[in-house]
């Protein structure tokens, strides 16, 4: 970032930087809780909710570093939360009794490749701190930095989870059949 781009972002008031973030982050955020959620309606409650509570905390004076880290750090707490009250099942049962069919057409539905669909279900037999990594990672396509951010842990233990949910997952897929 140039030192033009810092002065103009201090020039811009709490509430276009609010607003501008809404315009970059609101449906990668949205895909994102998608799918940990498996539910169009609460992921669109848990964006809003995210949006929410960053704005209340930013009208509060309090200042953000990194906003898209902060949103999905909101996000992720409110998912987890929303796990616990649910008294969480395994993502196996969630596909089985939800499905997994976003009915925009814009969200992508990789559920409809087969491979995709088996890589999916792997993904969900992760334990959740490798799920969440590598989902923020390679779905979201965040930086280990904005993950690290986001999670509240350094960046050396989101690339360690990264690195170890690979290796179970490959270890996953060669157990695999490939008649699937």
């Amino acid at each position: 970032m140039s030192l033009l781009d810092d002065e103009v972002q201090q020039e811009q008031t709490p509430e276009e930087q609010f607003l501008e973030a809404y315009e970059q982050h609101a449906d990668a955020l949205f895909r994102h809780c998608l799918m940990r959620v498996r539910d169009r309606e609460l992921a669109k409650d848990i964006v809003q909710e995210a949006y929410s509570k960053t704005w209340v905390y930013m009208s509060e004076g309090k200042e953000i570093e990194y906003l898209r880290a902060f949103l999905y750090r909101v996000a992720n707490n409110l998912i987890i939360d929303w796990a616990r009250k649910k008294k969480s099942s395994s993502l196996e049962t969630l596909m089985e009794d939800d499905g997994f069919e976003p009915a925009d057409e814009n969200v992508k539905d990789f559920a409809d490749v087969p491979a995709a669909r088996e890589a999916i279900k792997m993904l969900g037999e992760l334990d959740e701190m490798y799920r969440t990594a590598i989902t923020m990672r390679y779905l979201d396509e965040m930086s280990p930095r904005e993950i690290a951010e986001a999670l509240g842990v350094s960046e050396n233990v989101v690339s360690v989870r990264i690195h170890r949910g690979i290796e179970k997952l490959s270890k996953m897929a060669k157990r695999v059949p490939s008649e699937k």
